[in-house]
């Protein structure tokens, strides 16, 4: 596999963590609203509502996670095509479902145009249909093609999706051990992410009391198939029972000087895997300290999936396996209740297993490095305010090309990763740090704070307005704009509405109107300090997308 594809299902695999984010809120609406519980016919279908538009979900969020700057236009258009090209396949074979892939195909077309298209200038007569609102007209066109190519072709596909899923399905224990092994394995790459998806949301097929077909392990779950539930079962005595007791055999091995340093960080990593499934943090720990670690523990994971499969135990989760999510599915679960022996047998075991090979190899795991470990975690102020640090500990913001988060880990586009300072980095609260294969690229593992700390850089790096802009590769018409509204420092923020320029300026008197009408201007506003409308005709939107591609301005 190339370094460019490579890094492609990376981003898919991140991309798919925004939809499915949705999952746990529905799931407790679904279940809560049943007639066992609440007996809420009204939050019952609230809950059924996000389930059975999971693929329109998809489109719209693969769609925002793809595009450059997570524009909304991106979701439209695959909102936009997802319409097209379910709707016209249905002309050629009305028996073609394509589930959620169809909406992940749609979400990926649409965020990959966005990013191609979004700044199209087109002739003056069309320009109103420029920039970002020819990205839906062409996720609607290319849906169109995908119609006509799979309405003929995706039988045959999904005939043999369906069979590696009976496979999978059918071959009961092996499979089950081969899902939760490589599950585990693939985590260190991201990719974990898509063959999740992929049993959870395509393989195996129920139909329900209502003729409808769902497809996946979790959803046919949550339809009531009894037969529905085996690839998530196992989780639950790992992220409940065994990473926890994990965490104790690394306290109880480390250095006694060390242990309060550590007992905090560990405490709290346990907490947050049995409560929410949350194991990430943990695995990291680990993972690069000690991987013969990190390999017991994948086998260790296929074995709990292929046990409980063999007593046959039936439970699911909307979110992952831990403890809210096993009180949540308990009532239409089948024999759930042995999670907890075999869970307790499972602390033991890793417990034991850990205690035994980091004292009998000497592994340097959390409280036993040779150097004095990192320190306290960083003070918890919020993750905005210690974006300098961050920025710092990455080589600062001239090295950083993008920010993107996932569940619970930051995504990184770096200059030049040498530059990273890995102990800094650890002292702010990183769990692990992860070097991809492809150039440029990092990943660190924080927890659950990763979007917050994601989102506390990407602010950090927006340019303030007295600082100057970069000019150089846009066009001279974006240029002769952002000069005769007063340079790059007069410039706060840029918008259009259909025909006109709407901008937040510093100072109105050095806007230039002679010099704005001989670049096509038709008229210019001042409707208040600090506030400058332009008039330009259909062509505004575009103009106002230069702008905003050559300075970097908000929108």
């Amino acid at each position: 596999m190339s370094l460019n594809h490579f890094a492609a299902l990376q981003q898919l695999g991140r991309t798919l963590m925004l939809p499915i984010a949705v999952l746990p809120i529905a799931g407790l609406l679904l279940r809560l609203g049943q007639p066992d519980l609440l007996d809420i016919p009204f939050m019952a279908q609230a809950g059924d509502a996000v389930f059975s538009n999971l693929a329109l979900l998809f489109a719209v969020g693969v769609a925002v996670g793809f595009a450059k700057d997570s524009h909304g236009v991106a979701g439209l258009a695959g909102a936009v095509g997802y319409f097209v090209l379910t709707a016209a396949m249905k002309t050629i074979d009305p028996a073609i479902n394509m589930g959620v892939l169809s909406g992940l195909i749609m979400g990926v077309v649409a965020g990959l145009l966005y990013n191609r298209y979004r700044a199209i200038a087109l002739p003056e007569w069309l320009a109103f249909f420029g920039g970002k609102r020819f990205v839906p007209i062409a996720t609607g066109l290319a849906g169109l093609a995908l119609a006509l190519l799979f309405g003929h072709a995706w039988p045959p596909i999904q005939h043999g999706i369906d069979a590696v899923g009976h496979w999978l399905i059918g071959s009961g224990s092996i499979g089950v051990f081969l899902y939760g092994l490589l599950n585990r394995l693939l985590l260190i790459t991201g990719l974990h992410h898509i063959l999740n998806n992929l049993v959870w949301f395509v393989f195996g097929d129920y139909t329900t009391a209502a003729n409808l077909v769902v497809h996946g392990d979790l959803k046919r779950f949550f339809a009531g198939d009894p037969a529905a539930g085996a690839f998530m079962a196992g989780f639950f005595p790992v992220m409940m029972f065994g990473l926890p007791a994990a965490c104790l055999a690394i306290y109880r091995t480390a250095r006694p000087e060390n242990r309060s340093l550590v007992g905090g960080v560990l405490l709290s990593m346990g907490l947050t895997s049995f409560f929410t499934g949350v194991t990430e943090p943990i695995e990291f720990a680990f993972m690069f300290l000690a991987p013969v670690l990190f390999g017991l523990h994948a086998v260790l994971t296929g074995l709990s999936m292929a046990l409980l499969h063999a007593l046959g135990v039936k439970a699911g989760f909307t979110f992952s396996g831990g403890a809210l999510d096993y009180v949540l599915s308990f009532g239409i679960s089948t024999r759930s209740w042995l999670i907890v022996p075999v869970g307790l047998a499972y602390s033991a075991l890793y417990y034991g297993l850990f205690t035994y090979f980091i004292r009998r190899f000497d592994l340097k795991t959390m409280g036993r490095e040779d150097a004095a470990p990192a320190g306290k975690a960083a003070a918890r102020t919020p993750a905005q305010a210690r974006a300098q640090d961050w920025l710092a500990a990455l080589g600062g913001a001239d090295n950083l090309l993008g920010v993107a988060a996932c569940t619970s880990r930051l995504r990184l586009s770096l200059r030049d990763t040498g530059c990273v300072d890995g102990p800094r980095l650890k002292a702010l609260g990183a769990k692990g740090i992860v070097r991809p294969p492809e150039v440029g690229m990092l990943q660190v593992v924080l927890g659950a704070e990763a979007q917050d700390v994601a989102d506390g850089l990407r602010a950090a790096l927006l340019p303030s307005s007295s600082e100057p802009m970069p000019l150089d590769g846009h066009t001279p018409r974006a240029q002769g704009f952002i000069a005769a509204l007063g340079g790059a420092r007069n410039l706060k923020r840029v918008d259009a509405c259909t025909t006109r320029l709407r901008l937040e300026v510093v100072d109105n008197a050095l806007v230039r109107e002679a010099a704005l009408r001989a670049l096509g201007a038709r008229g210019v506003i001042c409707p208040a300090p600090g506030s400058v409308q332009v008039v330009l005709g259909p062509i505004a939107d575009q103009v106002a997308s230069e702008i905003r591609e050559a300075m970097h301005v908000a929108a």
